[in-house]
């Protein structure tokens, strides 16, 4: 991740789950196999260049496993 989350992600509403997922592949060969979310939610982020922004961040999700491949999916303000 190239940011970093300020406080909390508020929001979180589950995307896809499973085979909807269309990495599911890529996931379970690099974190193992479980079950898959992709989550998105709203969160004050810090950029690279020290700049703060209300962004809308996707990422996937596991129990077990935990949130990998967090992204920013757009800035809000």
């Amino acid at each position: 991740m190239n940011f970093e989350i300020i406080g909390l992600i508020t929001d979180i509403e589950t995307i896809a789950t499973g085979s909807g997922i269309r990495i599911l592949p890529v996931l379970r060969k690099r974190f193992g196999n479980a079950r898959w979310r992709k989550r998105k939610g709203i969160a004050t982020v810090r950029l690279i260049d020290g700049t703060t922004h209300h962004a809308e961040l996707h990422w996937f999700e596991a129990h077990g496993i935990g949130k990998r491949l967090m992204r920013i999916k757009r800035l809000l303000d």
